[in-house]
Parts: C-alpha cells; sequence; structure tokens
C-alpha cells in the first residue's frame, strides 16, 4: 500500500537531541534567527537517552556558549583530584600521574549529567527559536533521487504480527530539509543506513566499540569526596577482555560507578554485565559503596574506533555528527566535547550552503572542519592507543601508547597510525575453543540481577507494537549461534533482552524487547550479524533521571 504522510519543510532537520544535535541547532540561530531549524528526539523527553560517564572537557561548550558559565548551567562540580589504578583480586597499585601526557590530565573539566546538560542546552536552543519534539522516533529517511531529503517521524500502530499498518495506524510525518543532521549517537539506525548506501567507511577501519554500563551510587558522606575522579584497569577482566572502570564523585554524597568492556572480546562465555557486577566487590570498591544505596543504572555502547575508524561524514543532503561519526577520544573517555564541535561545525557549513543557495549536496566544509580541526587534533594525538590495546594487550598500550602520545604533543610518532583489525562481531571466538566463566551470584547489595537493575533505568515499551529489535533470519540464534558460540545474546546484552529457553530440539529464543535500554550492543556484537536494532514506536525506551 502506498502511504500517505504530511509533510513539514524546514531549512535543518536534526535527529537526536545530543550535544552534537543540540549544538547544531543552537549555532544555527546564532548565526540566523529566521533560519528554521527542527531536532526530533527518540526519549520521552529530552535527557531520557543520555548516558555518558561523565567528565566534560568544557572546550565545546565555551566554543558554542562563551558565557555558559554565567548561564545557570548544571555544570557545578570541577574536578579536584585524578586517581589512576591497576586493579588486583584483592589490592589496587596507584598510577602516578607525572609520567601521563598532558592531555590525560582532567584538571579545567567537570563531573556532570550530560542528561541534564542536555536538557539545558534544549532550553537554550528553544529559548533561540528552534522546535523540539521529544517521543518523535525517526524510522526512515526520506529521498530523492540519491538525495536524503528528510526523515518520517511520529508513526505509530504497526501490527505486532506482520508489521504491516494495523487497525490505529497513524502513518507520521515527513519533516524534509535542505540538509538533515543525524546526531543519533553511537550505531545510529539511520546513520548506519547512510554509511552502508553511500560506502561510507570504504577505506576507512571498521569502528571498534566498548560497551559502557553505569550506576548512580548514594554513599555515605564521610566517603563522599566531591570533584575526585578514578579510573581502574586490569581486574576483574585480566586477559578476557579490555577495559576499565570510572567512580566520579559529583555533587549530593551521589556516585557515578561504571564500568567499560572493549567488545572486541573473543570469549563468547563472557558476561559483560556480571565483570561489572564483581568489579564492585573489589576491596577498595566495596568500601566506598557499603552502607550506600543503588538509585539508578544504565548502559550504552561507546564508539572506540577513533582517528582511523571516522567514516565518510557527508553524502548529498546528510551529515553525520558525533558519536554517528565515532569522535571519542578513547584513553581520555572523552567525547562529548568533540560533538559539541561537531554540531557547531556542521551548523557553519550548513548555513554556508543555503546561504549560497544550495540544497542537498556534501556539506564537505564541515569534513574538511572535523578531519583538520580541533576535533581531529584532539583524536589524532591519541590514535595508536585502542590498536595497540588490542593486539598487544594492557600493558602495551600503557606504555607504547603513553610514548605515543608524547611524542604526538610535538607532531612526532612511534608507530605511525596503527589500522584496526576485525569488527568486534567477527572478533568472537567459537564456544568450543573457551573456557565458560563462573561468575559469583550477586548478593543484593553491592552486585544486583539484570532484570532488579534494569528497573532502575525506568525503561518501557509500549507492548503493543513489533518488536523494534529485527531478525534478518529468526533460526539463526538457535541453528548457527547456540552451538557454534553458546547464543552469546544471553550474556553481551545487559538488560536481558535475550533468552534461550529449553534445549536441545526444544531449544527457542525469546526477545524481551520491552527490556531494551538502547545501548546497541546486540547490532554490534552478534557474531552471525542477524539482530538489527531499529526505533521503538513513540518514546519507549529508558527514562534515565541526570545520567
Amino acid at each position: 500500500m502506498t502511504i500517505q504522510r504530511e509533510k513539514m519543510d524546514y531549512d535543518v532537520v536534526i535527529v537526536g537531541a545530543g550535544p552534537a544535535g543540540l549544538s547544531a541547532a543552537i549555532r544555527l540561530k546564532q548565526l540566523d534567527p529566521d533560519r528554521s531549524v527542527v531536532v526530533l528526539e527518540k526519549g520521552s523527553e529530552v535527557g531520557a537517552h543520555i548516558l555518558s560517564g561523565a567528565v566534560l572537557d568544557p572546550c565545546g561548550l565555551d566554543a558554542l556558549l562563551p558565557d555558559w558559565r554565567t548561564m545557570d548551567a548544571p555544570i557545578k562540580t570541577p574536578v579536584r583530584e585524578d586517581n589512576f589504578y591497576m586493579l588486583g583480586p584483592a589490592g589496587q597499585i596507584r598510577i602516578p600521574n607525572w609520567p601521563m601526557p598532558p592531555l590525560m590530565s582532567n584538571h579545567g573539566n567537570y563531573i556532570v549529567s550530560m542528561a541534564n546538560v542536555c536538557r539545558w542546552m534544549a532550553g537554550v536552543a528553544e529559548g533561540l527559536g528552534v522546535e523540539i519534539f521529544p517521543g518523535m522516533a525517526c524510522s526512515e529517511l526520506v529521498f530523492e533521487g540519491d538525495t536524503v531529503v528528510g526523515v518520517v517521524a511520529g508513526e505509530f500502530g504497526r501490527d505486532p504480527e506482520t508489521r504491516e499498518p494495523g487497525a490505529s495506524y497513524e502513518p507520521g510525518m515527513e519533516l524534509r530539509g535542505k540538509y538533515v543532521l543525524l546526531s543519533e549517537g553511537v550505531r545510529g539506525s539511520l546513520a548506519k543506513q547512510v554509511i552502508e548506501k553511500y560506502q561510507l567507511s570504504k577505506g576507512h577501519c571498521p569502528q571498534k566499540f566498548g560497551l559502557g554500563m553505569k550506576e548512580i551510587w548514594e554513599i555515605d558522606p564521610a566517603k563522599h569526596r566531591e570533584g575526585t575522579v578514578t579510573h581502574t584497569m586490569g581486574w576483574p577482566l585480566g586477559k578476557n577482555a579490555g577495559g576499565g572502570s570510572f567512580i566520579y564523585h559529583l555533587e549530593n554524597n551521589q556516585v557515578y560507578v561504571g564500568f567499560v568492556v572493549h567488545l572486541n572480546y573473543e570469549n563468547p562465555h563472557l558476561y559483560p554485565y556480571m565483570e561489572f557486577q564483581r568489579f564492585k566487590h573489589h576491596p577498595m570498591v566495596a568500601e566506598l559503596l557499603k552502607g550506600g544505596k543503588r538509585v539508578a543504572y544504565g548502559a550504552r555502547a561507546i564508539s572506540e574506533g577513533g582517528w582511523q575508524s571516522i567514516p565518510k561524514m557527508v553524502a548529498p543532503g546528510v551529515a553525520l555528527l558525533g558519536c554517528s561519526a565515532g569522535l571519542v577520544n578513547v584513553p581520555r573517555i572523552k567525547g562529548n566535547h568533540n560533538a559539541m564541535l561537531s554540531g557547531k561545525a556542521a551548523a557553519e557549513a550548513a548555513h554556508a550552503a543555503i546561504t549560497a543557495g544550495r540544497a542537498g549536496d556534501e556539506l564537505t566544509a564541515y569534513e574538511t572542519d572535523v578531519r583538520s580541526g580541533p576535533i581531529g587534533r584532539d583524536l589524532k594525538k591519541v590514535r595508536n592507543v585502542k590498536p595497540l590495546w588490542s593486539k598487544y594487550g594492557l600493558v602495551a598500550s600503557l606504555m607504547g601508547g603513553g610514548v605515543d602520545m608524547w611524542l604526538n604533543t610535538i607532531g612526532l610518532t612511534a608507530f605511525g597510525t596503527l589500522r584496526h583489525g576485525k569488527s568486534d562481531a567477527a572478533a568472537t571466538g567459537l564456544a568450543k575453543d573457551h573456557k565458560p566463566i563462573d561468575y559469583p551470584k550477586p548478593d543484593g547489595k553491592l552486585s544486583f540481577d539484570r532484570l532488579t537493575n534494569v528497573a532502575f533505568s525506568f525503561t518501557n515499551h509500549d507492548e503493543a507494537q513489533p518488536a523494534h529489535l529485527v531478525l534478518k533470519d529468526p533460526s539463526v540464534p538457535i541453528a548457527v549461534n547456540l552451538p557454534k558460540y553458546a547464543e552469546p545474546a544471553q550474556r553481551y546484552c545487559p538488560a536481558g533482552v535475550y533468552e534461550v529457553l529449553g534445549e536441545g530440539q526444544d531449544a527457542t529464543f525469546r526477545i524481551n524487547f520491552q527490556n531494551c535500554v538502547h545501548c546497541k550492543t546486540c547490532d554490534i556484537k552478534d557474531p552471525s550479524q542477524n539482530i538489527v536494532w531499529t526505533t521503538p514506536m513513540g518514546g519507549g525506551g529508558p527514562n534515565y533521571p541526570n545520567m
């Protein structure tokens, strides 16, 4: 059937109300108050789907809103102490700060809730006249010939079984723009389509990813040290996977406790969520959290490929911003500053193009700005840390990567530009070649089972809709992934979405899409690349308060 939709025209259509999208919207209105700009956000409100560490480098805000310090921004906690530890099962070794390159220092940065920062930025944008529509998931791109001219948003009422329009179907709207800016975050569903359609990754390394999991804890005031930033490496991951933790003391006796697992791990028996829960039982961490309470939980994939993995960022009528392009500085564990800078750069390129009477072409000035400007300089200095870690392990990454970062401060390099290997999905090994890992049962005080924790992400999806997690071939989980890889979806998902029920010929695969926290790990790590993450209807998903 032919679906008829209403159309609304704008100068620029922005998908995603994260730091990149909101920065682009603000900058467009700064450049021309009469420019028509719309931001479409799939979360129930701005910030509902924003999860980040986060220690914010304010350089992006300084460039976008130089007066932000007088604008009552929710950026109140400067970093006062910076700690690095290597953990063993029962103890830790402090890594001194003095050998580290200056770029690793957190002096001048702030511990923030990026969800709250984005809510504040949305208010700034609306004050400038930007239209922001939350709860408007963008389900598809609109093309004219080979050019992206808009998106479809706000579609409801497809039948849960057939996925065809049902009795209460609402077709949504086409929101069209001279340019469409995709700032969907990591592994965005529309950005993924654009990258594939226009072969934007050709000539670049595959993108690499990590899974970041985070809890907010309220702790004993006697143990709270506002402004303290702690990072750890080593135990419990050891040689099983790359990754590490962060512990950030913000205001109100709260602490962000997070854990990142690099998704290029080989052992399909690895259970990233349980590695996180086990980490909290380390004596150093357990002592901090003892007597406290967890108040929120969430998870999110992180782009880790860096400089080598940035795809071409423009195609006819469309540009990729922020984490949709993979602009995270991995050793610094920071990407929000680059997201903001990318939004500003994309806005300036789009404004210049529209002012010149152009529309629907490639914003090449944006690509040039990212690669040769402050974003490129930030990422190029650290480009070898991740491939060193992946190929040679943690110690080689610390030593070799440290030397290379020091040399890069004076324009030199020890390694040139190392390339990443295969994709994270292809890195998954066969179950028969790896030993299962025995994880301790959560104690309900420091560690928790997945479903209990998912309740603290305040996730909700309307059950009367098709599952937004789509299997290309429904037979693959049981026929292929189970015998070859012990079906790792049961373990890599941090929300318990995927289950194998029964055994042998009676085994079935269940998708509990209602639990999904939109981390995108399944779309990334499934060894058969059989799971496709699509947007659910409306504002479904997590409702993060201050992640």
